[in-house]
């Protein structure tokens, strides 16, 4: 069984490859079972977590198990609430082929879904991101939206200007033409592309704001009650998800817009199967506005995985 840290998840999962390797999984034939949720009741010392299980196959192929727990109370004793590690078995007999830094493998498979959507949906000659949020996975989205449009100019937004100018400074440290942004409404009406990876229950893109043309890459809001663009936005644009199953699920810039009107579910232009096979058309004019939604697919994780292991000689 090999262990694979998150250093080695980083070095061998670039993004033009990993890209390439979920759009293949996209085009395949694979089983993914409704992630398990199970709530975990309170230690007499602190709050309660819980515990989710998502599992992938494929026919005849690996298995990957996604083993992710939410411990909010761990900010209190500098963890991460969020902890994830991922197993992955061999199709054949079931045994453990290697055991993954679920984190790192999150990260990188999240922003490598993006970008392949944006393949698609972002303008050809997009040059202009907005990169709303300054969390772990920022840099990320950055650097996957750059292997597939020729960005020129990078800015970061978030509520903490102090974090956005150190990131803006972290990414332009290693080449990127990054900056911290101004105002967001000024920034969202300038950019070609914006990516959102923040945990806002309230709207923080207004659709007022997109000029024709732009694409909308929304990651954050991955619970019913999570927001970050606001039914003006999603009635602008043509929307797209990654998965239809878990977008009207689980996705609030999805549900929350269907529950007022302002979308209905046979208005969602395609998701990534769609887009992959050729059945949704992508981007139809450059003056469109479009809407990536993910919510996260086990699907990925597994895509990930095996590309992974292959690189590891496995």
């Amino acid at each position: 069984m090999r262990v694979v840290t998150a250093a080695e998840v980083d070095h061998l999962l670039d993004y033009p490859g990993l890209i390439e390797a979920l759009g293949s999984m996209f085009r395949e034939g694979w089983e993914a079972p409704p992630r398990a949720h199970h709530e975990l009741a309170a230690a007499p010392d602190r709050g309660g977590g819980t515990l989710l299980l998502m599992p992938a196959w494929q026919p005849g192929g690996p298995i990957g198990v996604k083993l992710v727990t939410v411990f909010p109370d761990n900010a209190a004793r500098g963890l991460a609430s969020v902890q994830a590690s991922y197993v992955l078995l061999d199709g054949t007999t079931g045994t453990t082929l290697a055991f993954i830094d679920g984190t790192a493998l999150t990260l990188r498979r999240t922003a490598a879904a993006s970008a392949l959507a944006a393949r698609f949906l972002a303008r050809a000659d997009a040059a202009r991101l907005l990169m709303v949020g300054t969390g772990a996975l920022a840099p990320h989205l950055v650097a996957a939206h750059a292997a597939v449009r020729p960005l020129r100019d990078i800015r970061i937004w978030g509520r903490d200007p102090a974090k956005a100018g150190a990131l803006a400074e972290h990414l332009s440290g290693k080449g990127w033409p990054a900056t911290a942004a101004g105002e967001l409404a000024d920034e969202a009406a300038q950019a070609d592309v914006i990516s959102c990876a923040t945990l806002a229950r309230e709207p923080l893109i207004a659709g007022r704001w997109l000029r024709p043309g732009t694409h909308l890459d929304l990651v954050g809001g991955f619970t019913p009650d999570m927001r970050e663009a606001d039914d003006e936005a999603i009635r602008r644009a043509a929307v797209f998800v990654d998965t239809r199953g878990g977008a009207l699920t689980e996705a609030g810039d999805i549900v929350q817009p269907i529950r007022s009107g302002a979308l209905t579910p046979e208005r969602i232009a395609g998701d990534l199967f769609d887009l992959l096979r050729g059945t949704a058309p992508g981007r139809r004019a450059a003056d469109e506005i479009t809407v990536f939604k993910s919510v996260g697919t086990a699907l990925e994780d597994l895509a990930a995985a095996r590309l992974l292991i292959a690189r590891l000689g496995g």
